[in-house]
């Protein structure tokens, strides 16, 4: 297992529990804010923050504004709307949904529009996913079913696409383009769905796999917006794996259970993997040994401490090996060098690697 150097790495202690964090979409040439989903559980108050991120030695998170939900949050999500205004997009386990746009003069919470609980879910929203300029949102839950929500600044419109009556169980989502997505769920199952063929998915992907794999869930989708036939997922039994819808039954796994075998040879985890994102810092030499053919590289976080970036076909580059779960992680598009994540144990970690 290889071991990637860190130009700086400190721990940034917080008094609540972090559920989620994203770096929020740039306001300025020399501002950076970090969105932080917090959950208090003395009071049981849940909150959505803005800090002020100052990348100093040490750096410093300082709290700009906050907004208080009635329930804790289960998904959270950024985007940018138009130049400076981004917005922010939560879901909560009472299956209600929030979109909240920050002033983008002081990062303070302008206006908030929602869909109250038990309209779009029988019960939690799982994950949501915001399309990259904010227009639209899709959300999926437990209960099978599956909304497209339109994203304006008086209001919020949705439409149910799909209901499964509850006989499939989604549990993330994601954008591929203005008209197609991706959704996982039980049974590390991915599902492919395009707005023009309306009916249900127009491509499924079951997990075959052995060791009680087929009962695993995935976590985690992302989606590279230059490749986007390929669906990259994350899951239980420290499952990382690709599905490519040009070959849409021979999914490339990248770490955690192979068909015929109980654990691949480069498996960075064997726990829950929470979060999986395509890692967009490379250097020049390794982005001209990339093929077209081959997965781009990946960063995951896990429920046994785990930061680490996968490569198809090497071994895993471990940054970070907690004693405690790591439950979020996100890349900075302006600066891919800097990651933040946040601990179980009331902490968040920002990284910058050489």
């Amino acid at each position: 297992m290889a071991t990637e150097t860190l130009k700086q790495f400190h721990r940034l202690p917080q008094s609540t529990y972090v559920d989620a964090l994203r770096f929020l979409p740039p306001l300025s040439a020399f501002d950076r804010y970090v969105v932080v989903a917090s959950f208090n559980s003395d009071s049981d108050e849940t909150s959505i923050e803005i800090h002020a991120l100052n990348p100093s030695t040490p750096p410093i998170l300082t709290l700009q504004s906050s907004f208080t939900l009635s329930s804790r949050i289960s998904s959270l999500k950024v985007a940018q709307k138009s130049l400076q205004n981004p917005l922010i997009a939560a879901s909560t386990f009472a299956g209600s949904l929030h979109v909240l746009f920050p002033n983008p003069i002081d990062v303070s919470f302008e206006s908030e529009v929602s869909i109250p609980e038990k309209t779009l879910h029988l019960g939690p929203i799982t994950c949501l996913d915001l399309q990259e300029n904010g227009s639209a949102c899709v959300s999926v839950g437990e209960d099978g079913r599956v909304n497209l929500i339109s994203v304006g600044d008086s209001g919020l419109d949705y439409r149910r696409i799909f209901d499964s009556k509850g006989l499939v169980s989604y549990t993330a989502s994601r954008w591929a383009s203005p008209t197609e997505f991706a959704t996982g769920g039980l049974g590390n199952s991915l599902q492919w769905w395009d707005q023009r063929r309306p009916g249900g998915p127009v491509s499924q992907f079951k997990g075959n796999w052995s060791q009680g794999a087929a009962s695993g869930v995935v976590h985690s989708i992302d989606i590279h917006p230059s490749r986007k036939h390929t669906c990259l997922a994350g899951g239980s039994y420290g499952t990382v794996f690709a599905w490519d819808l040009r070959r849409p039954q021979q999914p490339i796994v990248l770490s955690g259970i192979d068909a015929g075998e109980p654990m691949s040879s480069s498996s960075i985890s064997e726990s829950e993997v929470w979060e999986v994102q395509y890692d967009t810092f490379m250097s020049a030499s390794n982005r001209a040994n990339i093929s077209s053919e081959r997965v781009l590289p990946v960063m995951i976080c896990s429920e046994d401490g785990i930061l680490a970036v996968i490569k198809q076909g090497d071994e895993p580059t471990e940054l970070l090996a907690e004693n405690c779960a790591i439950n979020s992680f996100d890349i900075d598009r302006q600066n891919p060098s800097d990651v933040i994540c946040s601990h179980e144990w009331e902490s968040i970690a920002f990284l910058t690697r050489a």
